[in-house]
């Protein structure tokens, strides 16, 4: 599948078949969070694979709107060190965004769960035994699709301008 394909066809995936995600997978996927670009080239994520149920299940227990991770075959959180980049939250967001794209792209689906200065992220973190001073950016749900979701975008025309915002784009 090529990127572009993957960037408009990708949708966050909230419900799995039982079937387990092959080891290649999830290495690829990690892969593609592994290269994600990042401030200065820090890289300064680490990446949890929640293969346990228990864990899962405690993970989406805590979470608001992450339940459906107690039901998928595995979960990545996606942990970032504030003391090693100068951008850690955006370079967490761009490697889960690699992890979204690879998973599409593999034939899985996946769905961002938002972490990062939630009312659970501590309680999470507690779970995962992530170091104090670290951050949960995301927990990323992966798994066969047993759901096809469809969605549309607004027109390019309102969310583009050309040199001032609001300018529309002449052809």
């Amino acid at each position: 599948m090529e990127v572009l394909e993957a960037i408009r066809t990708r949708r966050s995936i909230r419900k799995y078949k039982e079937r387990s995600v092959p080891e290649d997978l999830v290495k690829k996927i990690l892969e593609a969070g592994r290269w994600a670009p990042s401030a200065s080239n820090a890289q300064p994520w680490n990446f949890i694979v929640l293969r346990s149920q228990g864990v899962r299940e405690d993970v989406a227990e805590a979470t608001t709107y992450g339940k459906f991770l107690a039901e998928a075959p595995i979960g990545i959180a996606v942990v970032t060190d504030p003391e090693a980049s100068t951008h850690p939250v955006e370079d967490g967001a761009i490697a889960t965004q690699n992890m979204l794209l690879a998973a599409h792209a593999l034939g899985l689906g996946a769905c961002w769960i938002g972490a990062y200065g939630s009312t659970y992220e501590d309680e999470v973190k507690e779970i995962l035994d992530v170091p104090k001073n670290k951050r949960l950016l995301s927990i990323v749900s992966v798994g066969f699709p047993d759901q096809s979701p469809k969605s549309s975008r607004k027109n390019l025309e309102e969310l583009a301008s050309e040199n001032r915002f609001g300018k529309i784009i002449e052809d």
